[in-house]
């Protein structure tokens, strides 16, 4: 009898031991959900607060479009078409930073050169990309051995974001699309004041300051700007979800260089995914870029870039060039 007593009494105390690591175990478990959530909470109710607050800076305080009179500076709804030689970066630096903002840089690595014109990218970026800010760069990629190192400076930092295995052509720009799409509502949203997307293609010259900042960020195609035309390639199947009839359209927008605040940027990367899915359910095959000019033909763009930031060194430079902020990188073989 003694024997089952103390048997029955350790059987007892392990059950008390072990209901009571369960008891500890869940009380944590629930401590970090709670904290994780407050978390969260806390960087929502930031975002709101920053969306419903902030305003951009007076445009005549730091715009001046009669200082170029030898090109496009004012759009017919009355956006700023940035050139070298209109803004003053002196006046919005002293007004963004006191808003001690943080700006995103996104871009996508994937194919056979991505190591390569990565590198160049992020190098150039760290010298010239909103000098003097907080910024986090978006590495979306679709194999992490081929992250190349680079050392960033102070008040940078990167993200390298898992990108699902693409296919090639339209198919990798939607997968990416869809992949920074999920970002931008899980996290990016949360931790930036402005967000860009470009290509890693591309090489910073000189200074990407914070007059290209706003609401909604386009960028003009040096292309078609320079031919002063307006049969611009866009859509013009009128079953498409990016139609835009003949005689229509203000200017044509390049995409690789796209900015905006979070939710600007996710409006309109939702509104390319629809389309291309409408597109698709119609047996259409459809551009990235000639969504992103429908997007802008319908929703116009706050502020526009001018070709300085966005060159093509294969193209004979114009007079009006005065200073070229990127340009693109030399095709790799």
């Amino acid at each position: 009898m003694k024997l089952w007593t103390i048997m029955a009494q350790i059987i007892e105390g392990l059950n008390s031991k072990r209901s009571m690591l369960i008891l500890i175990l869940s009380g944590l478990s629930i401590t970090l959900m709670e904290y994780h959530f407050s978390i969260k909470n806390h960087l929502q109710e930031m975002y709101v607060c920053w969306n419903n607050q902030v305003e951009e800076p007076q445009l005549t305080a730091w715009f001046n479009p009669k200082k170029r009179p030898d090109v496009i500076t004012t759009t017919d709804w009355l956006a700023p078409v940035i050139w070298e030689g209109t803004y003053d970066r002196q006046i919005l630096d002293e007004y963004y930073k006191k808003l001690n903002i943080t700006i995103g840089l996104a871009v996508c690595a994937y194919g056979k050169f991505r190591a390569q014109y990565l590198k160049q990218f992020l190098k150039s970026a760290d010298q010239h990309f909103m000098a003097g800010y907080r910024v986090i760069i978006y590495i979306l990629m679709d194999d992490f051995n081929k992250l190349p190192y680079v050392e960033l400076g102070p008040r940078r930092t990167f993200k390298v974001l898992p990108l699902l295995q693409p296919d090639t052509g339209q198919a990798s720009y939607l997968n990416y699309m869809n992949r920074l799409y999920e970002f931008l509502k899980d996290d990016i949203q949360y931790e930036v004041n402005f967000l860009f997307i470009m290509t890693t293609n591309q090489i910073f010259k000189y200074d990407f300051g914070v007059e290209t900042l706003g609401r909604s960020v386009a960028q003009i195609d040096a292309r078609w700007y320079f031919k002063k035309t307006h049969n611009f390639s866009y859509e013009r199947r009128a079953n498409s979800a990016a139609f835009i009839p003949f005689g229509e359209g203000d200017f044509y927008y390049h995409p690789a260089i796209l900015g905006g605040t979070p939710l600007e940027i996710s409006t309109l990367i939702k509104q390319y995914l629809d389309g291309n899915m409408r597109d698709t359910a119609n047996k259409l095959t459809s551009l990235y870029e000639s969504h992103l000019n429908k997007y802008f033909f319908d929703h116009k763009p706050t502020k526009l870039l001018s070709p300085e930031y966005n060159w093509d060194p294969n193209f004979e430079t114009p007079p009006q060039i005065k200073h070229v902020k990127i340009v693109w990188q030399s095709k790799m073989s």
